[in-house]
């Protein structure tokens, strides 16, 4: 079966619910299961569960039925991410346009003006979608 992941900020923000409301509308036309994806900084000090953030998905989208809920900790929110979709082997990756400004501008101190979208299809493998959250 096809897997969509979507990462999002917890408590969900504007942007966090326009990227999600996309990935599941293409996790819907695609059949597809769905991983829900939160990154807890290390430095934030913050732990939230993955109740908290499944009860703040369902308030806003109801029940989902194919939705896997994870919480993962990391130094660095595109690093966790890139590591979360590796290992899910997902096919799909949905992602906010200022997610990928804050990956422009963090792999453009280490690179002269990447192209995030080819960087990130190079090392996941797999379909990125990036959603316009100001739609």
């Amino acid at each position: 079966m096809t897997l969509v992941v979507v990462p999002v900020r917890y408590p969900l923000s504007r942007h966090s619910r326009a990227t999600l409301a996309e990935a599941l509308r293409i996790a819907e036309d695609r059949d597809a299961d769905l991983t829900i994806l939160h990154v807890d900084l290390y430095q934030e000090g913050r732990e939230v569960t993955r109740t908290e953030l499944k009860q703040a998905v369902e308030h806003e989208f109801g029940a989902l039925a194919c939705a896997r809920y994870v919480v993962r900790r990391g130094f660095l929110v595109e690093e966790t991410i890139l590591d979360e979709v590796a290992a899910e082997d997902a096919d799909v990756v949905v992602i906010g346009s200022k997610q990928v400004s804050r990956w422009r501008r963090t792999f453009s101190r280490l690179l002269d003006d990447p192209d995030i979208d080819r960087f990130l299809r190079q090392k996941l493998d797999c379909e990125v979608i990036t959603v316009d959250a100001g739609r």
